[in-house]
């Protein structure tokens, strides 16, 4: 589902260099870091939203980076989907209304279930402004979920949410991927999180580094 080769980028400093890594269908991927590791910068690479300075990536078969902005866009509103620690909700409209702007634009129901199993059913007649950080955080991940993505990458996704909060959020997330064998990476600085996934690595002196 997805595979990169010999990724580097640098900014004003190299932050990494010959990346490789690949993911299966039903396969989760953590990636640790300090900040300014490269984490984030890494995650947008991965996710079709950064061309990398050197090295090729491949989502679905497909190099994002060579095709044209139409076929690109079009690959992530069908298969890819982004959860950051901002919510970057549709302000002035209520919860339900997020919704039903991702199920318009991706064509697929929204799970009356998964809500329920997110703990945000109940709030969603409220405009999104005036809900918890942990609730907006929970509804913008709901908001993924609704579009049925095969890739989904995640940065920090449990920061603003409780330790019970995030194990039960992160439950239904680990769960989605099995349950539709779709691919999720995230970047994390919590160990108990990334100890959840398939895989585990470090991002630490310009490498990328399996962890046990």
């Amino acid at each position: 589902m997805l595979r990169a080769h010999g990724l580097s980028h640098a900014f004003d400093y190299p932050l990494f260099n010959n990346i490789c890594l690949e993911m299966n269908a039903g396969e989760s991927v953590a990636v640790l870091g300090v900040s300014g590791s490269g984490k984030s910068t890494l995650l947008h690479i991965l996710s079709s939203f950064l061309a990398p300075g050197g090295g090729e990536v491949e989502l679905l078969g497909v190099n994002p980076y060579r095709i044209g902005s139409k076929k690109r866009n079009e690959l992530r509103r069908r298969a890819i989907a982004l959860i950051f620690q901002q919510h970057y909700l549709f302000r002035g409209f209520t919860g339900l209304e997020n919704l039903q702007v991702s199920s318009l634009l991706s064509a697929q129901e929204i799970d009356d279930a998964l809500l329920e199993r997110l703990g945000i059913a109940h709030v969603l007649s409220q405009d999104c402004a005036n809900l918890s950080g942990g609730q907006q955080q929970r509804l913008s991940i709901a908001r993924v979920l609704v579009k049925k993505p095969q890739l989904i990458f995640a940065d920090e996704p449990t920061g603003n949410l409780d330790r019970e909060t995030a194990r039960d959020t992160m439950d239904v997330l680990f769960e989605y991927v099995q349950k539709y064998q779709a691919a999720l990476f995230l970047v994390t600085h919590d160990e108990e999180v990334a100890r959840r996934a398939t895989r585990r690595y470090r991002l630490e002196n310009q490498s990328l580094l399996p962890l046990l």
